[in-house]
């Protein structure tokens, strides 16, 4: 049973509780996704996306168990979804310019978003870069066992796969970082060869 918090009628308010799951839990949400997504607007996008789903199945979420490894799996579903819509999404030109003459699309500058200057600060843009190029997969792996040092038993229960799979996940993680390391910054990263 759910540990609600009371509203004001005495009554549990199911709203209430997640709502405060959620505030505790969104930095660590964030983090996760920005390592998954390696930017930092679809990073927000997919929190969100996350804790819309998280919201909207809430009534099965067993407090035994830690909120932030439910959310992992939430974030871990939905990043696959957004990897698989990508794949259908139309593209268009940024030049192309409407019937006026003047150019149809606007584009956003994301050059100073809140959080990316606490990430940069904490992880190297060519760690991220790294991540990026690794298989989807394997990136979970590595983020959840290397990144939040959750156990292999805990990144098996998030990706719903065996030990097995996740050690040979975050072994092949790992082998794809350090050889994208080695290439894209010897002078910083040669000396950690034998640590990946």
């Amino acid at each position: 049973m759910l540990s609600w918090v009371k509203n004001r009628t005495g009554t549990f308010d199911r709203s209430a509780h997640f709502e405060r799951l959620m505030r505790d839990s969104y930095r660590q949400a964030f983090s996760v996704a920005y390592r998954l997504t390696g930017d930092s607007v679809d990073a927000e996008d997919l929190v969100q996306e996350a804790y819309v789903r998280a919201f909207r199945f809430f009534h099965r979420y067993d407090e035994k168990l830690p909120f932030s490894s439910w959310m992992y799996r939430i974030i871990a579903n939905a990043h696959i979804d957004l990897i698989r819509r990508r794949g259908k999404i139309r593209t268009s030109s940024l030049d192309h310019s409407g019937s006026d003459g003047q150019q149809a699309y606007e584009v956003a500058d994301h050059t100073n978003i809140p959080g990316d200057e606490l990430i940069s600060s904490s992880f190297s843009e060519v760690v991220q870069a790294g991540l990026n190029q690794m298989n989807p997969e394997f990136r979970l792996a590595v983020v959840l066992a290397d990144i939040e040092g959750l156990s292999y038993e805990e990144v098996a229960e998030i990706m719903e796969t065996s030990v097995g799979t996740v050690r040979s996940r975050i072994h092949r993680g790992r082998v794809q970082l350090r050889n994208f390391l080695l290439k894209a910054a010897p002078e910083s990263y040669g000396r950690y060869v034998n640590v990946l």
